[in-house]
């Protein structure tokens, strides 16, 4: 969720997504199946948002820094 291309930031269980930030519709997303038990993250979302910031604004220091280096 950190680059101006990636749209989610996921968190998951065991390799599986259990839930997902979707920057793009702007809401979280738990896409588990009908039969798994649901479960709450309250604040997962905005949580996400704030690491969004903090992840572009070191991304900006970083680019500052090492003079734009080739991916």
């Amino acid at each position: 969720g950190c680059s101006d291309s990636d749209g989610l930031n996921m968190y998951g269980l065991d390799g599986e997504e259990m839930w997902y930030a979707d920057f793009n519709k702007g809401e979280g997303v738990m896409p588990l199946p009908p039969f798994a038990d649901p479960f709450t993250y309250p604040g997962a979302y905005e949580r996400a948002v704030g690491n969004q910031g903090v992840c572009k604004a070191n991304l900006a220091i970083c680019i500052k820094a090492y003079k734009n280096p080739e991916e």
